[in-house]
């Protein structure tokens, strides 16, 4: 598919949040041109082999075009929870509710359920998602039939998966498909036992990968983990050895000042999910101090049965505005430094930096913003602006791999909205009526 966008202002990301006047062209799945449109000739000069003959050209109408959002850490196929076990401790709501759930999840199950959260995606202007949850094949299945960009990231724990299995993961996931990577990782220190930590730690070395898990989410998990190791997390998981070849942790509320030390030192990610920290009371994560230290921040969404939306908006809105709250600071976490944590720094976490910004080269993973919406104007600081008053309503397009998924409302993804929802809500209808039938 080649596509030229012409009459766009273009947000690239590339080093500054300068705003391009002019086109952007897309062959087959990669960006092949962004700039005014005066210099296009050397495009043709470079493919004198062949024409290029555009599919669609698309009048922008200047409006918006930037990078896709990534969403540094979620459960996708968790949209079958939403609003099902709200307003709970996170200890109560985990082990009474969520897992007994997602027990009585089929492959099928999980399968569907992840096309479902990657339409709510599509519609936030989401073109990648880093993905822990079971069943990877029927994940990666889901996306790759969507023609969308995952990236997963092992969850084994006490309760399931072992270390051969999430060796077979890593070589399986990373090499079916481009649209496809995968990530060493765990589900979290308090559900994983030494003997599995230390064989991720080994496997981690062995294939020089980085790794990721839940960290430091909650203040009780801290404790517990300095009463079994005499350690935090973080210091325990850099002891084993995890964090030799980078990775980072997801949530990171309570970091210590050696934690933090730790994550600049190792050059680790922290993705913070503010929405479902706030939810589930587990508190605020100091990303103020982060960034002073030069440690990459990124920004997940979490799962749809904590969160309970798979919005981006409103993540970054909460990442800035929790962070000016925590420190009493209004200068503190400015908005365009927001919008690169949900776009470039999120493409570093996930290991995605051939589609971080739009630029000659890179992958097609691009979205356009409705300028003209009442909630963008005046365009004072567009950059900002995205930050502080943007909105799903926002999202004209969504392009992943130079396909388009979303557009005005209407999805490309291989199957309609109104089946997706209704086999999302048969999901949970027969789980309730199993379990009340027992």
């Amino acid at each position: 598919m080649n596509t030229r966008f012409y009459n766009a202002r273009i947000l690239t990301m590339d080093g500054g949040y300068d705003i391009i006047e002019g086109e952007l062209w897309v062959e087959k799945n990669k960006i092949i041109y962004v700039g005014d449109g005066s210099d296009t000739d050397k495009i043709y000069e470079k493919k004198k082999d062949h024409m290029i003959v555009w599919d669609r050209e698309i009048d922008v109408k200047r409006n918006l075009l930037m990078p896709g959002f990534k969403d540094a850490h979620t459960h996708t196929a968790m949209t079958f929870l939403r609003s099902y076990a709200d307003d709970l401790p996170l200890d109560e709501w985990l082990n009474k509710q969520i897992f007994p759930k997602e027990a009585l999840l089929t492959p099928e199950d999980i399968y569907t359920l992840t096309k479902h959260g990657i339409a709510e995606y599509l519609t936030s202007g989401i073109t990648s998602a880093f993905d822990m949850y079971m069943q990877t094949s029927m994940i990666a299945k889901a996306a790759i039939d969507c023609g969308f960009r995952m990236v997963q990231v092992g969850c084994i724990n006490n309760f399931g998966g072992t270390i051969e299995s999430c060796e077979e993961e890593f070589r399986f996931l990373n090499t079916v498909d481009d649209l496809s990577s995968y990530m060493f990782g765990f589900h979290a220190e308090y559900t994983t036992s030494r003997e599995l930590m230390e064989g991720i730690a080994d496997l981690a070395n062995r294939y020089k990968a980085p790794v990721y898990t839940h960290l430091s989410e909650t203040k009780n998990e801290v404790e517990g983990c300095k009463e079994r190791y005499g350690k935090t997390p973080t210091e325990l998981f850099d002891e084993l050895g995890m964090f030799n070849y980078g990775g980072g942790g997801y949530h990171c509320v309570w970091m210590s000042d050696h934690d933090l030390e730790i994550f600049k030192e190792r050059g680790l990610s922290v993705v913070t999910n503010p929405a479902s920290n706030a939810k589930l009371a587990s508190g605020i994560a100091p990303i103020a101090k982060m960034m002073d230290m030069g440690i990459n921040v990124a920004i997940g969404t979490d799962g749809a049965a904590s969160n309970n939306a798979l919005d981006m908006f409103r993540e970054m809105y909460l990442t800035t505005v929790l962070a000016k709250l925590k420190d009493m600071d209004a200068a503190a976490v400015d908005g365009a430094e927001v919008l690169k944590m949900a776009t470039v720094n999120g493409a570093k976490a996930m290991g995605l930096t051939d589609c971080d910004v739009l630029a000659p080269g890179k992958l097609a993973d691009i979205i356009m913003i409705d300028m003209t919406q009442p909630n963008m104007q005046p365009e004072n600081n567009i950059a900002k602006n995205i930050v502080y008053a943007g909105s799903k309503s926002n999202v004209k397009m969504t392009m992943v791999n130079g396909k388009i998924l979303y557009e005005d409302g209407r999805f490309n993804i291989g199957i309609g909205l109104d089946e997706l929802n209704g086999q999302a809500n048969d999901i949970i209808r027969r789980m309730i009526k199993d379990s009340e039938g027992k």
